[in-house]
C-alpha cells in the first residue's frame, strides 16, 4: 500500500517532533464523536487510505502521523441520524507510539505550527498486519497492551505500542478485503469493524471523556 504524505520537524523546548500528515488522496474518511461512541464512516478508498496510515503508525515509532478529517461531512444516509443527537463533533485522527510520551494537549500548540512540509510518498506492505485476531487478545485474556483514546484539538489522539496497532488493524485490513465483495452479495447488511481501548472501557467516563471503542462502518454508496 502506498500513501502520499508530508513530512515536517517541529521543536517544542528541547523535544522534537517528526509529524506525517496524510495528503489529500482518493476516497472519503469522516470521523465523530457522538459522546457515547466513536464513529467513523468510509468507502472503499478511504478505507485502504485508513489502512496504509494505521499501517504506517506501525511502522513509525519517532512520529506523529496525523490524518486530517475533521472537514469531512459524514454520508447523507447518516447525517440525519448525526442531526438527532446532541452536537456530535467532527474529529481529526492522530496516531502516537507511547514510547514519545505524547502529551494529547500539546496537540493544537504543535498543529498551529505546523507547514506545508516535504512531500514524500511512503509504502507499507499489505502483511503488515496478522492473518487472524489472537482469541487471547479479543477477550482480554492476560493482555494488558491496549491502544489508549483521548480527545484534544478536535483531534482523536490513539497512542499505542505497534503491537497494539498493529492488532487492532487487523479489523480494519480485514474490513478492506472483505467488505466491497460481502456488500455486493449482501448489498443490506451493516458492514463494520470495532476498534478497541481494552474490553474493560467502552463509554466515557469522568476520568477517561471520550469512548474507548471506535467503530468503522464501510459506507460503499456515499453522497452527501
Amino acid at each position: 500500500m502506498q500513501q502520499r504524505v508530508t513530512v515536517q520537524h517541529i521543536r517544542t523546548g528541547p523535544t522534537e517532533y517528526r509529524v506525517i500528515r496524510a495528503a489529500d488522496g482518493p476516497g472519503r474518511i469522516a470521523l465523530y464523536d457522538r459522546h457515547y461512541c466513536l464513529d467513523m464512516f468510509a468507502d472503499r478508498d478511504g478505507l485502504a487510505r485508513l489502512t496504509a496510515v494505521w499501517s504506517l503508525a506501525t511502522r513509525s515509532a519517532h512520529s506523529l502521523v496525523h490524518l486530517p478529517l475533521r472537514a469531512q461531512p459524514a454520508p447523507a444516509g447518516y447525517q440525519d441520524a448525526l442531526s438527532n443527537e446532541i452536537t456530535p463533533v467532527a474529529l481529526d485522527l492522530l496516531l502516537v507510539h507511547h514510547s514519545l510520551q505524547f502529551r494529547p494537549a500539546d496537540w493544537k500548540s504543535l498543529r498551529a505550527r505546523l507547514g506545508p512540509g516535504r512531500p514524500h510518498t511512503t509504502a507499507t506492505p499489505d502483511p503488515d498486519f496478522p492473518a487472524e485476531y489472537p482469541e487471547a487478545r479479543r477477550h482480554g485474556r492476560g493482555v494488558h497492551d491496549h491502544l489508549r483514546f483521548d480527545r484534544a484539538a478536535r483531534t482523536l489522539v490513539v497512542t499505542g505500542s505497534p503491537a497494539a496497532f498493529r492488532f487492532e488493524g487487523v479489523g480494519l485490513h480485514t474490513l478492506l478485503t472483505e467488505a466491497p465483495a460481502d456488500h455486493h452479495t449482501w448489498p443490506a447488511v451493516h458492514h463494520c469493524t470495532e476498534l478497541d481501548a481494552g474490553p474493560w472501557r467502552k463509554y466515557p467516563t469522568p476520568h477517561s471523556p471520550v469512548a474507548g471503542r471506535l467503530h468503522v462502518q464501510y459506507c460503499p454508496d456515499w453522497t452527501l
